[in-house]
């Protein structure tokens, strides 16, 4: 008689223990990042949030962004360190969050992997929830889903989305430009999580590998492509509260001056010095190594300005105390001219 195999999630590949045990682990440093509107949902199905808090607004807009951390997870991945890549993806969503003026309330992540590893999964969300913390948003949920047979056991995605809120007639934007404005630039950490695909290519096929110490690093580049994403949003909300901000672009995918011309009205160009800032080292490091033209490193890496912000000429040289008083390197970058919508380096 043929002994009958008995079926099992588990034996499917789904360790629904191991995702309880992430949960735990993870559920002190989620705590941290709490803000006074949320509410606790029992169930766990669901985050809530206090919407009283808008009464104090006049029109309430809520702004939303979505977004994830792109081919870094494998560098990650690749490296076994796991506490940082969160920080990457609450840098994406929240700082896009801030270019239209909107502070950031809260997150919700979205993990994927082939296993569950309840101090791995930890590492991912705690990341999240301790970048969280620095934006001043809650991470209010999330979801971690075990995809054995699609994804190596010890391969993972990262995915995430916020919310903020504006008031209606503060909203920033291409509208509010005008001529004779200025360019203020904040520094990169790094290379934030774009350019990643260029970036592994560079290691497949040149001799750099991430055990390397190029001199110009001090470090493996392992850990310097690993350094987290810089978190603009309370330095942005800080600049907007004190007047003259008409602007932000947050450098991401497609460079400086791309990103810098989705915040321009069509009539009006920016003119950026080229010469106003130092390229960090990993920038050169890989256009070198890598045999990069300039003009693809233009369009696909930040170059070391992570964020810029267009104001008012006569409030420039306030916004940039401002900025250096909260610890932020920044400068003066370039200004607004007339002209047909785009932005170029000078």
């Amino acid at each position: 008689m043929t002994e009958r195999r008995t079926a099992s999630y588990e034996a499917a590949g789904v360790d629904i223990a191991a995702g309880e045990r992430a949960v735990e682990l993870m559920k002190s440093r989620v705590a941290r990042s709490r803000r006074p509107e949320v509410v606790d949902d029992v169930s766990g199905f669901a985050g809530l949030f206090d919407a009283s808090a808008f009464l104090r607004y006049k029109r309430p807009l809520l702004a939303t962004s979505t977004d994830g951390v792109g081919t870094k997870v494998d560098l990650a991945r690749r490296l076994g360190v796991y506490d940082t890549i969160g920080h990457d993806l609450v840098g994406m969503v929240v700082d896009d969050l801030a270019v239209c003026g909107a502070e950031p309330l809260f997150m919700t992540d979205y993990i994927a992997c082939g296993k569950v590893v309840p101090e791995r999964i930890a590492d991912i969300v705690g990341g999240v929830a301790d970048a969280c913390a620095l934006a001043g948003c809650a991470l209010v949920g999330g979801e971690t889903a075990e995809h054995p047979g699609l994804l190596e056991p010890d391969e993972f995605d990262l995915a995430g989305a916020g919310t903020g809120v504006v008031e209606a007639d503060e909203v920033l934007g291409p509208e509010r430009v005008q001529v004779g404005d200025a360019v203020i630039a904040m520094a990169s950490s790094g290379i934030h999580s774009n350019g990643y695909s260029l970036v592994r290519h560079i290691l497949a096929t040149t001799d750099l590998t991430l055990e390397s110490r190029p001199s110009e690093l001090g470090r493996s580049l392992g850990e310097e492509l690993l350094t987290p994403t810089r978190i603009y949003a309370k330095d942005c909300l800080a600049l907007s509260r004190e007047g003259g901000v008409r602007a932000f672009a947050h450098i991401t995918g497609g460079g400086l001056a791309a990103n810098l011309a989705r915040s321009l009205p069509p009539t009006a160009d920016a003119v950026l010095d080229r010469a106003s800032w130092e390229v960090p080292a990993v920038f050169r490091v890989l256009q070198a190594r890598g045999g990069v033209p300039q003009a693809e490193m233009d369009k696909t890496f930040n170059l070391g300005v992570g964020m810029a912000a267009i104001v008012a000429p006569d409030a420039a040289g306030a916004a940039l105390r401002l900025l250096a008083s909260r610890g932020m390197p920044s400068w003066r970058l370039g200004e607004i001219t007339e002209g047909t919508g785009t932005a170029r380096l000078a």
